[in-house]
């Protein structure tokens, strides 16, 4: 079965009370974390609990699952995460060539073994850089992809989209290792500046029919509602629920 969830980034200029009230008044039930609500767990569970929530991934820095894995894992069973997720890496310290990224994916597969030892499961999201051939000619995501059979993926499907590829394509060659996926929208080229260019789902550019089925095909069990910089967090909830639940 599907778990519709939104993650919390897309709302981090806005009061986090208030967003668990607004997005469970949308229907929402459930959340992905970052590291804003890791700072006091039994506080965000018990705000969860209240408006009848679950937080079953959650984005945490490469350097605290590397350099405190025992305190990611705290966080994660406290918060009731399954799913404990890398999401980003500073444009400084992103591999230039196949034998970077090649050394980057094995530092993800040695990070991913306490995490996977304490029965929860580890994932890497993407965003469009991992996209970009090397000078060697490699996709950076199929070397993450092919270091470690702990590694899944957190699939973000506009990020493939703006890299120019087509995300059914990586859907079906992820599918059997993709524990979520991020869907989200782009707006057309000119479009939606004051919010970095992204827009609701289903009210951008994106055609989500083949995506649907491609994710349903693979039994993708997480879609995630993202929106990198909305200037109003409860119509992208409002919106994008709505769509999400046509699907």
């Amino acid at each position: 079965m599907t778990q519709l969830s939104y993650q919390l980034f897309s709302s981090r200029n806005y009061d986090f009370a208030d967003t668990i009230a607004m997005l469970a008044g949308v229907g929402f039930k459930n959340v992905e974390g970052f590291g804003a609500q890791y700072e006091d767990t039994a506080a965000t569970k018990a705000l969860l609990d209240q408006h009848g929530m679950s937080m079953p991934s959650g984005h945490f820095a490469i350097e605290l699952v590397e350099q405190t894995p025992e305190k990611a894992i705290e966080i994660a069973k406290a918060l009731g995460i399954q799913n404990v997720i890398v999401p980003w890496i500073a444009p400084e310290d992103r591999p230039t060539d196949t034998a970077g990224w090649t050394a980057f994916a094995d530092r993800l597969a040695a990070a991913a073994k306490p995490i996977v030892a304490a029965g929860l499961t580890f994932g890497y999201h993407n965003h469009d850089f991992e996209f970009v051939r090397t000078p060697e000619g490699d996709i950076p995501m199929d070397l993450i992809y092919a270091a470690s059979s702990d590694i899944h993926i957190e699939l973000d499907l506009a990020w493939v989209h703006v890299a120019g590829l087509n995300p059914v394509d990586y859907i079906n060659a992820y599918g059997d290792r993709m524990i979520a996926a991020h869907i989200k929208d782009r707006a057309p080229a000119g479009e939606c500046a004051d919010e970095d260019g992204w827009a609701d789902l289903g009210h951008g550019e994106i055609d989500y029919g083949p995506i649907v089925d491609a994710l349903r095909a693979n039994n993708v069990g997480i879609w995630v509602c993202e929106h990198d910089n909305p200037n109003d967090h409860s119509r992208f909830a409002t919106r994008s629920h709505a769509t999400a639940i046509s699907f």
